[in-house]
C-alpha cells in the first residue's frame, strides 16, 4: 500500500532524513519508533506533502506521490492526526467533523458511535474541549475523509490514563476492522502489542524493521534505540 524508499529531507540547509526506508501493506498497523528528534514528524510531514522531499520516493497504492500538494494526497486516500490534534477551535464538534468529510462507511452516526463523547458535545466549540476530547475529534475528523491509511503522530501523547485506555481501545477496534494504520507514540508496550510491524530510526535513518516477535527476541534493540 505504502512504500517510502531512500527518502531525504530537510529543513532549510538542515538535512534531517537520510535514506529513510518504510513500507506498510494493506491491513497492517505499522509503528515509526525511534527517541525525540529522529525524523519520525518529519517523514509524516513528507508523506503528507507538508514539507519537500529533497530525495527518494513515497509511493502510495503504486502511484507516486512525493512533490504533491497536501489536498491531492489526501484525497487519494490518506488521513492525518496531526501532532498537536490541530482541530478547528471555532467550529463546533459536529462542524470539524463533516467538514472535510467523504462519503464511504465512516459517516457522522459510525464516528460518533466509536466515540461517544464527542456525539454528547456536538454543538460544543472544538476549542473548549479537553485535551483528550479534542484528540478523539481529531481523530474522528480523519477517519470521516474514509481514509485507505490513517496516519497518527503522537497518538495519545499528554492525555489522561483513562482517556489513553480509551484510546487505545478505539485504535484496536480500528485494527480489528482491517484499516491500514501507520502510528507514532511513546507507548512502547502498547505499539509491540498491536503493531504488524515496525520501523526503528535514528537520526533519520531507518536502522531496523521486523515483527514484535523479533524485538522480544532482541530486547537490546529497544534499549539502544529507544531508551525502554
Amino acid at each position: 500500500m505504502l512504500e517510502i524508499a531512500a527518502l531525504q529531507a530537510s529543513y532549510g540547509n538542515s538535512q534531517v532524513l537520510f535514506d529513510l526506508s518504510l513500507t506498510i501493506e494493506a491491513g497492517q498497523l505499522v509503528t515509526l519508533l525511534g527517541r525525540n528528534g529522529m525524523g519520525k514528524t518529519t517523514t509524516i510531514r513528507c508523506l503528507m506533502g507538508l514539507l519537500p522531499v529533497r530525495a527518494g520516493t513515497i509511493q502510495f497504492e503504486r502511484a507516486v506521490i512525493s512533490g504533491r500538494a497536501p489536498e491531492r494526497i489526501a484525497r487519494l486516500g490518506i488521513g492525518l492526526v496531526p501532532e498537536g490534534r490541530q482541530v478547528f477551535p471555532t467550529l463546533t464538534v459536529r462542524e470539524n467533523l463533516i467538514a472535510t468529510s467523504r462519503p464511504g462507511p465512516w459517516t457522522y452516526t459510525a464516528t460518533t458511535a466509536l466515540f461517544p463523547r464527542l456525539a454528547e458535545r456536538h454543538g460544543q466549540y472544538a476549542g473548549t474541549l479537553s485535551g483528550g476530547e479534542q484528540q478523539m475529534l481529531a481523530i474522528g475528523r480523519a477517519l470521516m475523509t474514509n481514509p485507505r491509511l490513517l496516519v497518527l503522530d503522537e497518538a495519545t501523547e499528554g492525555l489522561a490514563p483513562l482517556i489513553r485506555a480509551e484510546i487505545w481501545a478505539c485504535i484496536e477496534t480500528l485494527k480489528a476492522q482491517g484499516q491500514s494504520i501507520l502510528i507514532v507514540d511513546k507507548n512502547f508496550a502498547r505499539l509491540k502489542r498491536l503493531g504488524d510491524r515496525h520501523f526503528i530510526i535514528e537520526k533519520g535513518r531507518t536502522v531496523w524493521q521486523g515483527t514484535s516477535a523479533d524485538l522480544d527476541a532482541a530486547p537490546e534493540l529497544a534499549q539502544r534505540y529507544l531508551g525502554v
